[in-house]
């Protein structure tokens, strides 16, 4: 019984931690278990701070199904004014996979910031893949999204 219970939970974190965006659908990433967007980081530290900031529960809004946690009331109040503007692009899902085609989750330690949008991706080596050629990738996942949701 125990070794089953240690493949389940290993299935359960495979699927949980390699598997391709959990929902394609979504528009918003969000985790297996959390409803959280940008991992729960506050999107507007990345144009105030320059860094990813975490959020607080205390200050948090609904958008396009996703929660956003914000570090203050301010950020929560600048993200309600204008919730295109931080949001991350293609819904925070890796802004390199989406100009490939794919959709697979977007790690908020890994951004950039270019022409006032925000993009994330999977890890550093893709992050490093997307800064070398950025505004070809941008115009191949402008051109992919939002049809790679209705996949």
């Amino acid at each position: 019984m125990k070794k089953l219970s240690r493949i389940i939970s290993s299935l359960i974190l495979v699927l949980a931690f390699c598997n391709p965006a959990n929902a394609a659908e979504d528009p918003i990433y969000t985790s297996l278990f959390s409803s959280n967007a940008a991992g729960g980081y506050d999107v507007t530290a990345y144009f105030t701070d320059m860094k990813p900031v975490k959020g607080n529960k205390k200050f948090q809004t609904e958008y396009m199904g996703a929660t956003w946690l914000f570090a203050s009331q301010e950020n929560l109040d600048k993200f309600i004014q204008d919730p295109e503007k931080y949001a991350p692009q293609y819904g925070g899902y890796c802004a390199w996979a989406a100009a490939r085609g794919d959709t697979y989750k977007g790690d908020p330690e890994y951004w950039s910031l270019h022409d006032g949008k925000l993009y994330l991706n999977f890890d550093q080596e893709v992050k490093d893949k997307w800064l070398r050629d950025k505004e070809s990738f941008i115009s191949k996942a402008d051109a992919r999204w939002p049809a790679l949701l209705e996949n």
